[in-house]
């Protein structure tokens, strides 16, 4: 990315071909499988405990308890085993993701997060589904509860998970059978909680304009910015693609990891902030062909300078700003999308059935997500905290004890 200074979360308006190393030594974590030793039904005296924010900040984040849920017609109840953390959670926290609030009205108490993994432990008594999930199964959520396939639209956005829908950040919750995907079975709790949003983003990054089952990156260039969920997760999957890889960050030690990844090339924006005239160098001057742009407005200029012709630029995120600086004189980006026929495309996470996709795809190359930590359920405000930080490389994740 270019020469801007990484900011804390909270300070930002909104945040085969090639064998392949999927797992770094170092951030080697506990290895935690759920095991199928559960009842089908539940007490009514059980409670849950579930994290909550006023989206104030935080220092401000909560639990409490509630009694627990009983499944209705075509749901489940889930007994939460892990929960991984989005920029979009760090946002909603602090009351920066402004996207579905009306004006004038206060801020709504929600569970936050959006990512888990868990075993289904009670299933609805009417399910109109033959092939409902069981008890014991082991699932992962989908972001958009009601986003099946297809191009996302507002209706499947009004069912986002961690806002505007309670999340996940609590010991059980129910889904509807449609919210959940199977949880591959080569993975962790920790590992498969990692796939909802990194994951499925980086897919419909490189791969959403694909028909489904035709899998691009072979032969190809693909630049990835930053070493955040995203960014990693679709390092692994360009690489199990049999692309070439190009992967920038501020930190040298975080290079070294991604090298450790798989990555081909690696440059540091801090001491190269011209990045984009090193990745035409290594293209010998042809350009990516895929970019995910996570930077924003320090870096989509950038990016534009170093893609090919034709070139797919999937815009994920804007950790290095959304607005412009003010009297920066710069072309058009109708011209600049013209030049060499680039699609920019906006990714908004990905519809269930490409999930399910790029699950067979992480089960068929034994891809395993970076996990940079685990932090206890009773110390996730500290795991948001350390998100917010940047110093993460890959995942953060809360383990529900």
């Amino acid at each position: 990315m270019s020469g801007w200074t990484r900011r804390p979360a909270w300070k930002w308006r909104t945040e085969r071909a090639p064998k392949i190393i999927t797992s770094l030594p170092e951030a080697s974590q506990e290895r935690t499988t759920t095991t199928l030793s559960i009842r089908p039904t539940m007490t009514n005296n059980r409670q849950l405990l579930r994290w909550l924010t006023d989206q104030d900040g935080i220092e401000n984040l909560k639990t409490d308890t509630i009694p627990m849920p009983k499944p209705g017609k075509d749901e489940v109840l889930v007994k939460i085993s892990a929960v991984s953390l989005n920029y979009r959670d760090t946002e909603v926290v602090m009351g920066l993701y402004n996207y579905y609030d009306k004006p004038g009205e206060p801020k709504k108490l929600l569970v936050p997060t959006s990512d888990m993994c868990g075993i289904i432990v009670a299933v609805g008594d009417e399910s109109t589904d033959p092939n409902a999930w069981q008890v014991g199964d082991r699932v992962v959520s989908t972001f958009l509860q009601s986003h099946l396939s297809g191009q996302v639209n507002a209706q499947h956005l009004a069912t986002g998970l961690g806002k505007p829908l309670d999340g996940c950040l609590q010991t059980y919750r129910i889904f509807p059978n449609t919210g959940l995907v199977r949880a591959p079975k080569h993975l962790t709790d920790e590992e498969a909680s990692c796939l909802p949003i990194a994951a499925v983003t980086a897919w419909m990054s490189i791969n959403g304009m694909q028909p489904m089952g035709e899998i691009r990156g072979d032969g190809e260039t693909v630049v990835l910015q930053g070493t955040g969920g995203v960014s990693i997760s679709g390092l692994q999957i360009a690489k199990a693609s049999g692309a070439k890889t190009i992967i920038t960050s501020s930190s040298d030690e975080k290079l070294q990891k991604a090298k450790a990844l798989g990555a081909d090339h690696v440059i540091n924006y801090r001491t190269n902030p011209s990045w984009e005239e090193e990745v035409m160098k290594i293209t010998g001057n042809a350009g990516a062909d895929v970019i995910i742009e996570t930077g924003g407005a320090g870096t989509l200029y950038k990016s534009l300078d170093c893609i090919g012709f034709g070139g797919l630029i999937s815009c994920v995120g804007y950790v290095s700003g959304r607005e412009d600086k003010a009297g920066e004189a710069r072309p058009n980006l109708n011209l600049l999308a013209l030049r060499r026929t680039v699609t920019l495309k906006g990714i908004i996470n990905g519809p269930k059935d490409r999930f399910e996709e790029m699950c067979q795809f992480y089960e068929k190359h034994q891809i395993r997500p970076v996990v940079d930590r685990v932090f206890s359920f009773k110390a996730a405000s500290e795991a948001f905290k350390y998100l917010a930080s940047g110093s993460h490389f890959g995942k953060v994740v809360v383990k529900v004890d």
